[in-house]
């Protein structure tokens, strides 16, 4: 199954392709131009602006917490009844050493806020110092 997009394409290799794309050119300009300063490392209202920064040329849901239960293979991501108390715990984790970030960065993906594109969020949220 294709996501909606908003380029019309369903075909799901070449969303990919241009999912890639548009995202990484994105990525490189919050870095390079020091945009990504603006968001706090470890938020998760940081996160829901680079999610939306990021794919917001590719789909209507671009910052939003899905609304529907997803898997990856055999493995199911937070429910949607626990993902705003899950969103709430992960914000409340420390990240004062490396083994706290990558803990609380562990947990984001377990969380699995967005539709599609949350590891190429968070590890711009999480991990860019």
């Amino acid at each position: 199954m294709t996501l909606k997009n908003r380029l019309g394409i369903d075909n799901g290799a070449q969303l990919g392709r241009m999912e890639e794309q548009i995202s990484r050119k994105k990525a490189v300009a919050l870095l390079d131009t020091g945009e990504i300063s603006r968001y706090p490392a470890g938020t998760f209202e940081s996160l829901r602006h680079i999610h939306r920064y990021l794919f917001e040329d590719l789909y209507d849901f671009a910052g939003c917490v899905r609304q529907e239960n997803i898997a990856k293979g055999n493995f199911r991501f937070a429910p949607v009844m626990y993902l705003e108390a899950s969103l709430k715990a992960v914000e409340q984790m420390p990240q004062s050493t490396f083994d706290e970030i990558v803990e609380k960065y562990v947990e984001m993906n377990v969380a699995h806020p967005f539709r599609e594109g949350n590891g190429r969020s968070t590890r711009l949220g999480w991990i860019r110092s």
